[in-house]
């Protein structure tokens, strides 16, 4: 058989063939390009409206479609439905319209009709003078939606689609109409209306000749998400107070714990807060929630590296129809967490700012925020704290001077309870007794020196709740305190301690070395006014440790906290070692107390009904004793 060989002539055919193919395909894809070219520069407007429709079958229908509102909508209304209508509009392109008034300024984006940028005019971030504005919303930060579901089974998403805006005005109201449309006159609004000096800017949603077009049987779900940036020098401490605030329709009012992938899911709310401590986002309903679903997340794990954002908040509520149309009053709040201008707004919008719950609200709200408005009304705010303080010392010194008087007759017994404590010491409840009969022919209570004490920690809880919620002291300096808000470092360590920080603050170290003078001052007294107690620890030794131990966590507890709060804390020391000077100089004679002592004890005595009660508890105490003993012995 023979061998096949190659055909020269079928080569050189092959070749030729494919060099023809090749330049077949060149010289066709530069004309592809050309035509491209050509065809992109004729449908520039059309690309980009496509460009800023989400929904990726939007896009096609738009690139192909001609210049015609009619043959737009019919390539669009394939994944858009009836709402193709507005993604062909002049309108459906990324614009956006400001609202501003001398508080903020507002930019309102065409695509999702929502607030895209929120700037206060008034105030700056991190410190005074640097120049930057507080933003609440800006750089995406921030999305409003509405999820909609149509009859014909679409899902859509308001914050994809493109509203038509219409700027116009009522006297000195801004009113920005912000409309999706299905038609000419099918449409769903929003309306936002920004009257002169107000934070508050009046929301309305509603619907109007959708009830053919939208699934009216369930309601809409609103998302509206935030991820807050940082706005003060502190991002640990910002962090600290940055939560989410709602109120109920009955006025009861409540929160979102911190922490990672905190949730609550409150009915009927009237408002839900995004709170950033001094800075706050606000949303308001006439109508109120049915449901919700209110998340927070932590987003400081590392206060070095996590320095732009604290919390993600999301909030997911229904908005049920009416006669198959929507229709909710609402507004939006951006501004302060201001008690007074919270309050201003008569909403209930102040229980937003933390000032504590029962008694210690109360001291706030009825004797911190008028005293010291009033006096940060007419004096720089250093001065006013000081003020303050003193008004405040001054005022519980008479408990003050209770409590050291009673501390003074508790010494001067001191000697005769040992002596009856070691008369007894075999039989706690004889002694027990032989005490308490030793308290009433003196005319002392052994609990007069407690109650003063009581009554006095409210108001001190009450101050650790009002300076950090009090906005006044933001960016007022005093001193070598640049923000009484913040802490107030005089160095910066290069290095960082547990508990402490990388920075040492002035006011939490004059702070503890007083509250160490004062313990030392004191805890003498109050140890001699203790006797030791069976089964009870040794006031003494316990006070020898807190002498120290109080000034160490004053100074890892204060050191990072606002200087405002520490500067109170070290003057209210300063007075009450002042305070308690004058009394044991000028008010408290030990001789004088041992002598009314013995006086009191001459006198016939009235037994008390406590006093009576607690005796017949004893006396029943011992008889149960004396009978168990008996027992025993059988």
């Amino acid at each position: 058989m023979e061998q096949k060989k190659f055909d020269f002539n079928t080569i050189i055919g092959f070749g030729l063939i494919f060099i023809i193919i090749v330049w077949m395909m060149t010289n066709n894809q530069k004309e592809t390009q050309k035509q491209q070219i050509e065809k992109a520069k004729a449908t520039k407007d059309s690309i980009l409206k496509a460009k800023a429709a989400a929904p990726k079958q939007a896009l096609t229908a738009v690139l192909d479609s001609t210049t015609t509102d009619s043959a737009a909508i019919k390539k669009l209304q394939g994944s858009l439905g009836s709402f193709a209508y507005s993604a062909t509009l002049p309108s459906a392109k990324e614009n956006f319209t400001t609202l501003e008034n001398e508080f903020v300024s507002l930019k309102i984006a065409n695509k999702g009709g929502y607030i895209v940028e929120a700037k206060l005019k008034k105030y700056e971030k991190f410190k005074k003078n640097s120049g930057e504005l507080v933003e609440l919303i800006k750089d995406n930060n921030a999305s409003f939606n509405l999820q909609l579901q149509t009859k014909d089974n679409r899902v859509l998403n308001t914050k994809d689609l493109f509203f038509e805006p219409t700027l116009t005005k009522a006297g000195a109201n801004q009113i920005l109409s912000m409309k999706l449309k299905a038609g000419a006159n099918e449409f769903l609004e929003y309306k936002y209306v920004l009257a002169p000096n107000q934070y508050l800017v009046d929301f309305d949603v509603r619907s109007q000749g959708l009830n053919s077009v939208l699934n009216t049987s369930k309601p809409i779900d609103l998302q509206w998400d935030l991820k807050t940036y940082r706005n003060e020098k502190s991002v640990t401490y910002e962090n600290r107070f940055a939560d989410i605030r709602y109120e109920y329709e009955d006025g009861k009012d409540n929160y979102v714990g911190q922490g990672k992938d905190k949730e609550e899911t409150p009915n009927k709310v009237a408002y839900i807060a995004y709170k950033q401590h001094f800075f706050s986002t606000i949303l308001l309903t006439k109508t109120p929630f049915e449901t919700s679903k209110l998340q927070s997340d932590n987003l400081v794990n590392d206060a070095k590296v996590d320095t732009v954002f604290t919390k993600q908040f999301k909030t997911n509520v229904p908005l049920a129809f009416s006669n198959g149309e929507l229709d909710y009053k609402m507004n939006w709040y951006f501004g302060p967490t201001d008690y007074k201008t919270l309050k201003s707004y008569d909403r209930n919008l102040e229980k937003i700012v933390p000032l504590g719950w029962g008694i210690f609200g109360w001291i706030n709200k009825f004797i911190f925020i008028p005293l010291f408005g009033f006096l940060s009304s007419f004096m720089a705010l250093g001065i006013a704290i000081i003020i303050f303080t003193i008004l405040i010392k001054l005022a519980m010194s008479p408990i003050t001077f209770k409590s050291f008087l009673s501390q003074a007759k508790m010494k001067v017994l001191r000697p005769e309870i040992m002596e009856i404590g070691e008369k007894f010491k075999k039989d706690p409840m004889k002694k027990q007794q032989e005490t308490m009969k030793l308290y009433n022919k003196a005319g002392v209570n052994p609990m007069a020196g407690c109650i003063p004490a009581l009554i006095q920690i409210p108001f001190m809880y009450a101050s650790f709740q009002f300076f950090p919620s009090a906005f006044e002291l933001r960016q007022k300096g005093f001193l070598w305190a640049d923000d009484l808000s913040s802490f107030d470092q005089i160095f910066k360590l290069p290095f960082n301690i547990p508990l402490y920080g990388d920075h040492v603050s002035l006011f939490p170290i004059l702070a503890a070395i007083a509250i160490f003078f004062y313990m030392k001052m004191t805890s003498g007294d109050q140890a001699m006014s203790q006797p030791p107690q069976d089964g009870m620890p040794d006031m003494a030794k316990i006070m020898k440790v807190m002498i120290y131990v109080s000034p160490v966590m004053m100074l890892i507890f204060f050191n990072s906290y606002g200087s405002g709060l520490s500067l109170y804390n070290f003057i209210s020391n300063l007075i009450t070692i002042g305070i308690m000077l004058v009394i044991k100089k000028y008010f408290i004679d030990s001789e004088k107390i041992h002598a009314q002592i013995q006086e009191n004890k001459a006198k016939p005595k009235t037994e008390g009904k406590f006093q009576r009660k607690m005796r017949e508890m004893m006396e029943q105490a011992e008889e149960q004793k004396r009978l168990q003993q008996q027992n025993k012995k059988k």
